[in-house]
């Protein structure tokens, strides 16, 4: 039976993750090795005990086993895995172990951290778990197979992933919690940036750079002309990032973006995309007023459709003073959303536009590219 969402007024079909898929392609290659059975569907077992049914695109034998298809299904939701064929081949071997390994697509980690080792699969706990329930239900407790999860397009599709930000490298990894995706949730993102921050604490790192999206990056690398082994992309969960970063106990947060972005967190929004909060010109315009800029140009900043339309009218009116004064408000908006809690990590911020490049900071620059060198 399928699954929906609401979301914005929206009917949303949801999907299920590459664990899912992966599962049933090895509980299908598993059943057809073992018991000549060749099913056009699968129904597994997810974590909290509700089962959801696969369709299977292909069965197949090989040499010395028998592998088995499933096309990737993320419902309606944005995802670089959706469509994707995910295969897993099931070759018997001597003893009683279910040994679980990634092939030609999947990725291997190359940085501690993560939920797997250095030089492991990255096929997560989960989904490791439910392949081998799954296959052990079909093989009993004395029979041992190899099961090699593989996707041949994976190398290509990472490239749309965080997975090489991450220390995965060489394809996609096999993930999931629920073994369902739900369209339009966040979790997923926000979780793999948590998996970035924890990777790069346990690597040593006490700073991190916090920019939301490439922009920041960019910023941050050619024109402060730091190394890119501190940047963390916070996308738009800047609120989320900020108490990961305390949980996390970091010493220090350099927060690096666009005005248009980093203008909401300036007045206490914390979740930036426009979804969410759209108020970059009316926080323009107040902050303005407050300098005392006249009417008839505020009027002007009014009709503009981005901060860096207004940017002209500012420096032609003679108000660049307002990026210091944004600036300062988003590291104390960012600062008060910590407060009352341990840790407490300093906080600076660097706003630049496209246009104009650097605008503000709450240090200067030139001792802020110094500090973080």
């Amino acid at each position: 039976m399928e699954e929906f969402v609401f979301y914005n007024g929206k009917k949303l079909r949801k999907g299920y993750t590459t664990g899912s898929c992966a599962t049933a392609a090895a509980a299908a290659a598993t059943a057809f090795l073992f018991e000549e059975e060749a099913s056009e569907e699968i129904c597994i077992e997810l974590p909290h005990k509700r089962s959801l049914t696969i369709p299977i695109d292909s069965i197949e034998a090989t040499e010395d086993g028998c592998q088995a298809f499933v096309i990737k299904d993320g419902g309606d939701d944005v995802d670089a895995t959706d469509g994707m064929l995910i295969g897993v081949k099931v070759v018997k071997i001597d003893g009683n172990q279910i040994l679980i390994d990634g092939g030609i697509g999947i990725g291997r980690v190359t940085e501690v951290g993560l939920q797997n080792p250095v030089g492991q699969a990255a096929i997560n706990p989960v989904p490791r778990k439910m392949i081998e329930e799954s296959v052990r239900k079909i093989i009993g407790l004395n029979q041992g197979v190899r099961v090699t999860v593989f996707a041949p397009e994976g190398e290509v599709i990472a490239n749309q992933t965080m997975n090489r930000r991450l220390g995965i490298v060489g394809g996609i990894s096999i993930l999931g919690t629920t073994g369902i995706v739900t369209p339009m949730s966040e979790e997923g993102w926000k979780q793999s940036i948590s998996l970035e921050l924890e990777m790069k604490k346990s690597q040593g790192y006490s700073s991190v750079i916090l920019c939301p999206g490439n922009y920041g990056e960019d910023f941050v690398l050619t024109t402060m002309k730091l190394k890119s082994e501190n940047i963390v992309s916070m996308s738009n969960f800047v609120g989320y990032v900020l108490k990961e970063v305390q949980r996390l106990e970091f010493e220090r947060v350099l927060m690096v973006g666009h005005l248009g972005k980093l203008i909401k967190v300036s007045a206490g929004i914390f979740s930036t995309h426009s979804k969410d909060a759209d108020a970059r010109t009316e926080i323009l315009i107040a902050n303005l007023a407050l300098l005392g800029m006249s009417v008839p140009q505020l009027e002007e900043i009014e009709k503009c459709l981005t901060t860096e339309a207004a940017g002209d009218i500012i420096s032609s009116a003679g108000y660049e003073t307002v990026y210091q004064v944004l600036a300062d408000k988003v590291k104390k908006r960012s600062e008060d959303l910590l407060k009352y809690r341990k840790h407490e990590p300093s906080i600076e911020v660097v706003l630049f536009s496209s246009q104009l490049g650097y605008l503000a900071s709450t240090r200067p620059l030139e001792q802020l590219k110094e500090e973080w060198r």
